[in-house]
């Protein structure tokens, strides 16, 4: 008789994990019980163990039987029951989850998804319920609670993430609007206070990127409460009270798992999340966007004038979409949104005329204050639909409280009702919305171009940290901000693809792309919706070099910090003979460099301190002499 894959998986996990004490000989005193999910001998593996003795669960993670997560407390209490102990096993359950979808925007735009789960029942000396749900798959790990109705508020959560001492730490410090700078550490030496719950982990098992996923109203945001001198991460609650009235499902814990270029390429947090609740998600198009704050700052939202000049040259560009910040409605708080006829103080109906007429669509900003309300929302969404805005930047929220996470799963709904694409500032971090929300086309929670305080460090931890999970609107293209960024200006061309944003938002004046044509026509080229992503080289806090595919060709992005070097980069984007197009910084301003290479070659660039440089690899055959079109 044969035996079931999942058996013989699961058994070597095991046996890589842990020795059961289930499985202790005869007459052994059995003092705990033990489950092992996994998908594949070499992938990820967790351990849920259930003390006997004193009811407490924990979780624990390995791969290739090294040891990424150790033992970690897992439970919750809540008004009415304590699930951190005292638990009594009930009953498990295990199902495969195999699904594909595809989004609008991210790494690849195509996904599959294949994991493991089991479901392990549980019940407390008072009868009181809770399921804990795990699953695995080839990038990650990652489990929830699931209560029935009648437990009562969330008064806390007991989970945490116990990480070896010297492992390897990026940490960013935690900010409501999650804009914290990542500086290096090792788990123990990391300065006593709370992080942001994407936190990644340098352990014998390999990277771990610790996220959530599926957060919506029903519960409350996570942040990471650390002691200096232990490895020990602790789930804290935004609320010190989640307040539910049903049955209960946790955002997921995650862990995404494996070698630095599976957990830069992984969209496990997304694969976590619900599907769509877009039903036509034709009207949803990414695109690069000519970004006016850092270009004019409130002077220019003001201007009509301006903005029908930024309008003509995203144009000429052939930039699909042009943004206008904060200052087009100054006289907002002034203004009675009850009376039908208050858009008239406007001019931006005679601006997205202008600019549909040129081609290009428009999006605004919006304060967060101004759609606070049902009321709010009623009016000025549909009058934005119907002036025929294609997005809202709206900006503000600054919080990861319950209230603010059930006014983010109103106004997504709404949003997408009016199609209305969105990109969220000061804002929480995408956590799966982009999945369930396909038109979130990016959000902040980022310490982005604005930012006076960046650094290059800062700059190469971001795709290994921040934007694992979801799209990030960093703004890159400042050049005009010389002595306010860290980096050199083939770094800046380079951050367009380095970083990934449904809509990428160029954040320089047309004077400095004019004087830079090497950098401008290379933006007339960048997409911003990738059929692949691929992490050629990189270590978080030094270099970081991806490869995002767009049909036939590959655009290059690097990221360095510290000092000039010639950095070698292999060429892993398949076989065959590529000709590679790349922008650097030369003595006198940017450069060209051509040349043709096969797949698998090591090509060399010439990198400034804190420098790096961007390119594109198409295929090559005799007579092609470029990769731009």
């Amino acid at each position: 008789m044969a035996v079931p894959i999942r058996t013989v998986v699961a058994a070597l996990c095991t046996a890589l994990a842990a020795t059961l004490l289930t499985t202790a000989p005869a007459g052994a005193e059995q003092r705990e019980h033990a489950w092992t999910v996994t998908v594949a001998a070499n992938a990820p593996c967790a351990r849920i163990a259930l003390d006997d003795s004193t009811g407490t669960l924990s979780l624990s993670v390995t791969r290739g039987g090294r040891t990424v997560i150790e033992p970690s407390p897992v439970g919750l209490v809540t008004e009415r029951a304590d699930f951190s102990k005292d638990l009594r096993f009930l009953r498990s359950k295990n199902r495969t989850v195999e699904e594909r979808y595809r989004t609008k925007s991210g790494k690849r735009l195509d996904r599959r998804v294949r994991m493991n789960e089991t479901r392990l029942s549980f019940a407390t000396p008072a009868g009181a319920r809770l399921d804990l749900l795990v699953r695995a798959a080839a990038d990650g790990v990652a489990y929830r609670y699931v209560l029935p109705a009648g437990h009562g508020d969330v008064l806390g959560e007991t989970s945490a993430f116990n990480l070896p001492p010297d492992a390897g730490a990026w940490l960013g410090t935690y900010r409501p609007d999650n804009e914290g700078q990542f500086t290096e550490y090792t788990a123990a030496t990391a300065p006593t206070g709370t992080y942001s719950p994407q936190a990644l982990f340098a352990t014998d098992g390999g990277y771990t990127l610790l996220a959530e996923s599926d957060l919506t109203g029903a519960y409350s945001g996570a942040r990471l409460a650390h002691d200096k001198g232990t490895g020990t991460y602790r789930v804290e609650l935004a609320d010190d009270r989640v307040k539910t009235d049903g049955p209960l499902a946790t955002p997921w814990r995650a862990m995404v798992t494996g070698d630095l270029a599976t957990v830069t390429r992984s969209t496990f947090t997304d694969d976590l999340a619900p599907a769509s609740e877009v039903a036509d998600p034709s009207w949803i198009r990414p695109g690069t966007v000519l970004w006016t704050w850092l270009a004019g700052g409130r002077p220019a939202g003001q201007s009509l004038a301006a903005q029908k000049a930024y309008v003509d040259y995203a144009a000429e560009r052939n930039w699909p979409y042009e943004a206008v910040d904060a200052g087009w409605y100054f006289k907002a708080d002034e203004w009675d949104v009850t009376d039908p006829d208050w858009q008239r103080n406007s001019w931006m109906p005679e601006l997205v005329d202008h600019a549909r007429a040129k081609g290009v669509g428009i999006i605004v900003w919006i304060h967060q204050r101004d759609l606070d309300t049902p009321e709010e929302r009623a009016q000025w969404l549909p009058t934005l639909e119907r002036w025929g805005v294609k997005g809202v930047k709206i900006d503000f929220m600054d919080s990861e409280a319950q209230p603010m996470l059930q006014w983010y799963d109103a106004i997504l709904r709404e949003t997408a009702a009016h199609h209305l694409m969105v990109n969220f500032h000061g804002s929480t971090i995408p956590k799966g919305m982009q999945r369930t929300w396909p038109h979130v086309m990016t959000l902040e929670g980022v310490a982005g171009e604005e930012k006076r305080t960046n650094t290059a460090a800062h700059l190469t931890t971001l795709p290994f940290t921040r934007n694992v999970i979801g799209s990030m609107d960093f703004t890159p293209g400042a050049f005009q901000r010389v002595g306010l960024r860290p980096n050199s200006d083939a770094a800046e061309v380079g951050l367009t693809v380095a970083y990934e944003s449904g809509l990428q938002m160029f954040a320089g004046t047309p004077e400095s792309y004019d004087a830079r044509p090497l950098a401008r026509d290379y933006f007339d080229q960048v997409p911003a919706a990738w059929d692949d992503t691929r992490l050629l080289a990189g270590r978080p806090g030094g270099e970081a070099v991806l490869a995002r595919r767009s049909g036939d060709r590959w655009f290059l992005g690097g990221v360095y910090a510290g000092s000039a070097r010639k950095a070698e980069v292999p060429l892993t984007i398949g076989s065959g003979r590529w000709l590679v197009e790349t922008i650097q910084d030369g003595a006198d301003g940017l450069v060209r460099d051509r040349q043709v290479l096969r797949g698998g070659d090591t090509f060399a660039v010439d990198v400034v301190a804190n420098g790096g440089f961007a390119g594109i690899a198409c295929p090559w055959r005799p007579g092609v002499t470029t990769c731009h079109r």
